[in-house]
């Protein structure tokens, strides 16, 4: 068996207390770590099952506080105070938003009702129904896509322009305009004019990060949900806008809610920053070559917590297991960090925080020039 050792050397230790890695060969030609795979899947085995009470407690409790702050926000004059509160909702819906991506991969038989309370509670009131979701980030697990020009959600920034970074996160900030564009004008739009509704289904209707990402048609149950989904929120949107035109919504209402999704949009947006590496060109990898280019930033650090909720503090050991519920995450972590000696490449992907992080994709865009 070909060790992952053989194309990964140890390097010093990075500013923000990591160790970095050296590549010697290029990501397509690294191969899988057998021992590494093994042990994640035999170790994990008693992790797989979701647990409702907390999957219902947590989205819950996330869009109580979320909507409660908001209200807050909208309502309450002290400006300080004011400011403090829209925070709060921010992360609290940004929270519950980030659900999204365990409805992509759940099993929804073994928590029934959980989609159609999200989408009723958080994805068609914040303009992100999980149809945008669903059959899209799929492709982003598959082996023979992930980090390739058909990766919805893989762009090569580590090897793109300086200026790329800030416009990343700035485009994302624009949002929740979009969201209005895409369900308030070019739903109804795509009725009148059936002939526009297959290319606003292939371009304007995933969330992604890939430009030349292009959807294809869905088909059956899924299809009929994504209509009743979209119509919702179509809905939804159309009021918001004719509420506020009519004066029934307080423009500063409708503003602080855009500012709220705007401010949810950019966090993600930062944390996709530093969900990967960001290294591959478009070569087809391995899964371990996969795990390593992608990023896990467990304890001792707290933040995490708020900008990366709900598992996504370990993105690389999700790509390992991605059918592993995001509150077995920790314990997994913990499990294999103990069993894998250290020179296994599962302890490569594990990284201290945010700033180390982004230094070092900045400072990969500088090289890149």
């Amino acid at each position: 068996m070909k060790s992952i050792m053989n194309s990964f050397s140890l390097d010093r230790l990075a500013a923000d207390g990591t160790v970095s890695a050296r590549v010697s060969a290029p990501r397509g030609q690294i191969a899988d770590d057998r021992a590494m795979l093994r042990a994640a899947a035999e170790l994990t085995r008693d992790l797989i099952a979701p647990r409702p009470a907390i999957y219902w407690a947590d989205l819950l409790a996330s869009v109580v506080i979320g909507y409660a702050a908001l209200a807050g926000a909208i309502l309450i004059e002290p400006l300080d105070w004011a400011i403090v509160s829209w925070l709060v909702s921010v992360l609290a819906l940004y929270r519950a938003a980030s659900f999204i991506h365990e409805v992509s991969h759940m099993k929804h038989a073994a928590l029934p009702g959980f989609r159609l309370a999200w989408n009723a509670l958080v994805g068609v009131p914040l303009m992100a129904p999980s149809f945008t979701y669903e059959g899209v980030h799929n492709l982003h697990h598959a082996k023979t896509r992930y980090g390739t020009i058909e990766d919805p959600e893989y762009l090569p920034l580590a090897h793109m322009k300086p200026w790329s970074v800030p416009l990343f996160v700035m485009v994302s900030a624009l949002a929740p305009i979009g969201f209005l564009v895409r369900y308030a004008l070019l739903t109804p739009l795509t009725i009148l004019v059936p002939s526009l509704r297959r290319p606003v289904e292939a371009r304007f209707s995933a969330l992604c990060i890939n430009p030349e990402f292009r959807r294809r048609p869905t088909e059956g149950e899924a299809m009929r949900r994504w209509w009743q989904l979209e119509i919702a929120t179509s809905i939804w949107a159309t009021g918001l806008i004719a509420a506020t035109a009519t004066g029934v919504l307080p423009v500063k209402a409708l503003v602080i809610l855009l500012a709220t999704i705007s401010g949810m949009m950019a966090i993600n947006q930062v944390r996709t920053l530093v969900a990967h590496l960001w290294e591959n060109e478009g070569e087809e990898m391995s899964v371990t070559a996969q795990y390593l280019d992608s990023v896990n930033v467990p304890p001792p650090a707290t933040l995490p917590v708020l900008w990366a909720p709900v598992g996504l503090r370990y993105h690389a050991l999700h790509h390992l297991l991605p059918g592993l519920p995001y509150h077995s995450l920790g314990e997994a972590h913990r499990r294999l960090s103990a069993a894998l000696d250290g020179n296994s490449p599962y302890h490569k992907a594990s990284y201290a925080g945010l700033p180390g992080l982004l230094t070092r994709l900045v400072r990969g865009t500088f090289r890149a020039r």
